[in-house]
Formats: structure tokens, C-alpha cells, sequence
């Protein structure tokens, strides 16, 4: 995944650590595809080995997905940055069951000792080693699993003070 992510790097406009040595620099069209052939490899890697016809099918229809994007490659990539992926809620090792496994690898959580599990702000709260979901969540910028656009990471309620009550502060 070295290569994804340098040539990620290369073309995504958010989150460089360093800037193009052009700025209005756009990413051409078989960049874009190239990434995107690159996560769909990854994928088909892991569907040849899936321990499940259902874990199989979901990594296919992952492949699908990528497939149309190389065939005809965004302008730009959807994805989210890399703030967006520091900023998910990570998953307590102790709120995860012995069974609970991510969609994509199906390699059960608790295996790994320093296991990163995070909760994306979907609907479905969906649940994946951040590993397996970086990539995806960078190149395509949805859950994997319901396809809701991620880029908005759950933000608090800010409940503004009405101006009246600071206007009548100031003369009482």
C-alpha cells in the first residue's frame, strides 16, 4: 500500500504535509485511475482469500465500485483527508466482542494486540480496522458498507447565547 499512498499524496489536495512544487498542478486522468487500480488490487487480493462467500461478495462488489472509477476517473478525487481519519472515534478494545472481525479483512479484532478499530460517523456506525478503511475512505470518501458520504465528522451542537440577553447585561 506504499505505493497507494505516494501516489495518493501526489494527487490529493488535502492534507499534504508538503506543497506541490505547482500548486495549480491538477492530477491527470490515469493518476486518478492508477490509484484507484491500486485499491482495487488490494481488494481482489483479499477476495481470493476470503474465509466467506459473503466476505467475497462484499469485496467484489467493492472491486465493482472501483472498477467504474478507473474506467471513467473522477476529476478529483471524493475522498476524505487525513485530518478526517485522525479525527474518528477509535473503539475501546474492551467494547469489542471475541467474534467482532472487519468487513474487509474478517481478521477478528482481538487477534491483534495494538488493534485500531474505528467507528465511522455512518448511519450504521460500522465498525473496521483503520488499516483496511484508510484507504477507502481516501480514495472514495463513503462507508464502504452503507456508501454514506463520510467527510463530516460528528460535530456538537453549538447553542449561540441570544444577543438580548447580553444587551440587557450591559444596562441593568
Amino acid at each position: 500500500m506504499d505505493s497507494f499512498f505516494s501516489l495518493l499524496n501526489r494527487i490529493s489536495d488535502s492534507g499534504t504535509a508538503t506543497p506541490h512544487n505547482n500548486p495549480h498542478a491538477t492530477p491527470t486522468l490515469p493518476d486518478m485511475a492508477n490509484v484507484f487500480r491500486l485499491l482495487q488490487d488490494q481488494m481482489q487480493t483479499l477476495a481470493t482469500t476470503a474465509p466467506t462467500t459473503e466476505n467475497r461478495n462484499f469485496l467484489l462488489e467493492l472491486v465493482d465500485t472501483l472498477d467504474r472509477d478507473i474506467l471513467d476517473p473522477p476529476d478529483r478525487l471524493q475522498g476524505v483527508g487525513q485530518e478526517f481519519l485522525d479525527s474518528l472515534d477509535r473503539v475501546n478494545r474492551k467494547k469489542l466482542g471475541r467474534d467482532d472481525d472487519c468487513a474487509i479483512c474478517k481478521i477478528p479484532y482481538l487477534e491483534d494486540q495494538y488493534c485500531l478499530v474505528v467507528e465511522l460517523p455512518c448511519k450504521g456506525a460500522h465498525r473496521f480496522d483503520l488499516e483496511c478503511v484508510g484507504p477507502w475512505l481516501r480514495s472514495k470518501g463513503t462507508c464502504p458498507m452503507c456508501r454514506e458520504e463520510m467527510g463530516k465528522k460528528k460535530t456538537a451542537v453549538v447553542h449561540e447565547d441570544d444577543e438580548e440577553d447580553d444587551m440587557d447585561m450591559i444596562y441593568a
